[in-house]
């Protein structure tokens, strides 16, 4: 019964600190063997979204972001119920006494454990001999590296799950609410646009390429929300694939190189991030832009002066391009819960930036967006 207390023991420590030190430490890697941290994701998200499909549809997204932030809070607890077991069990063989000198039961050892790794020092138990007193010099150590750990991992969550929805707010004045890829386009038709799409495509290159560093080093900023529930990183990922896809295709002055470029580390992003998350790809169950919705597109983008070369086959073109990457899109859309955008704007839909609860405000906001007005900003 001891050695099987000994074996128990030690192997939950060890699972502990090695799922921790590879969530925390060391991270960035797309194929994993099994780890505890992903198996409780995949297991408590989907009962998760299960409570959340038979809630009313206004209380559903306030329900899901929950689950990001509780879930750290789970995970970090886990882990910690894990060591104290883990430790109280070998300190339970080691031997324990308490006031009365006498052998104390499995629960006080798992008592004196917990004391022992929040390095509490209460004093009403201790170890009776040398292995016991070596043991619970390593359970305080651990504890303490432990705490250091989980006080740095909270801030890099929130740094990294900060620094994407940035990017993801900023593109609410440049491609609509939810962000489109027609949108985007009309909206940088002008003169000086074609160098403005340029640089917008080259700030996702790089966006694409942190969101794949950050989602896979830390999975669990996936499950991070947006603040509107019309935005999310999945939406601006396929608003941005779907842009690139289009420019591709040949569109008349626009910047072919750069957004080969953007594609190919935003399709790498949506690739790898299925595999992290462990989501096969699977062809979305409506599509995303039938013959009707494709000629919508172009006419709304001719209504701004873009026009496709050869358009004659630039549906096929395009239809190539996007099995590249919505089968991947798709999925990780379908498991989180969270639309794709549409490939041209929902009408008579306001920006997230031109609403407000004060109806009066937001009129005067979707008047200036319209007519161009100049009147100063403090009066909205």
């Amino acid at each position: 019964m001891k050695a099987l207390a000994i074996i128990v023991g030690l192997s939950l420590i060890v699972m502990v600190l090695r799922d921790a030190f590879d969530s925390i430490v060391l991270p960035r890697r797309v194929a994993r063997r099994f780890r505890f941290t992903r198996f409780f994701y995949r297991t408590t998200w989907r009962p998760w979204n299960w409570v959340a499909k038979l809630l009313p549809a206004r209380r559903r997204e306030a329900f899901l972001s929950y689950f990001g932030p509780l879930s750290l809070l789970m995970l970090l607890a886990l882990w910690a119920v894990g060591l104290v077991v883990g430790f109280g069990l070998i300190e339970w063989v080691a031997g324990i006494s308490g006031a009365a000198g006498q052998p104390i039961r499995l629960m006080h050892a798992f008592y004196y454990s917990g004391t022992t790794l929040f390095t509490l020092g209460l004093g009403d138990v201790v170890p009776l001999t040398h292995f016991g007193k070596f043991i619970t010099v390593a359970e305080a150590g651990t504890g303490l590296g432990f705490l250091a750990l989980v006080i740095g991992y909270g801030p890099v969550i929130y740094q990294s799950f900060s620094r994407r929805e940035v990017a993801v707010s900023l593109l609410d004045a440049r491609a609509g609410s939810p962000p489109s890829a027609g949108e985007l386009l009309r909206r940088h038709a002008d003169s000086h646009g074609q160098q403005a799409l340029y640089e917008l495509l080259r700030e996702w290159e790089r966006w694409s390429a942190e969101l794949l560093e950050s989602h896979i080093s830390y999975p669990i900023i996936g499950y991070y929300r947006s603040q509107h529930s019309n935005q999310s990183w999945i939406a601006a990922l396929a608003a941005i694939l779907d842009t690139c896809a289009i420019v591709r295709v040949g569109l008349e002055g626009a910047c072919e190189r750069q957004a080969e470029l953007t594609f190919a580390i935003a399709r790498h992003a949506v690739v790898d991030l299925s595999q992290v998350f462990s989501i096969p790809p699977r062809r979305p169950s409506a599509d995303r832009l039938p013959p009707e919705r494709f000629a919508a597109l172009v006419r709304h983008l001719e209504t701004s002066g873009l026009r496709l070369r050869e358009p004659e086959t630039a549906e096929q073109r395009l239809t190539e391009l996007r099995r590249l990457y919505e089968p991947y899109i798709s999925s990780l859309a379908s498991y989180f819960r969270l639309p794709l955008p549409p490939w041209t704007p929902e009408p008579h839909r306001s920006d997230n930036w031109q609403t407000s609860a004060w109806k009066e405000s937001a009129e005067r906001c979707r008047a200036i967006a319209s007519h161009g007005s100049r009147e100063d900003d403090g009066h909205l």
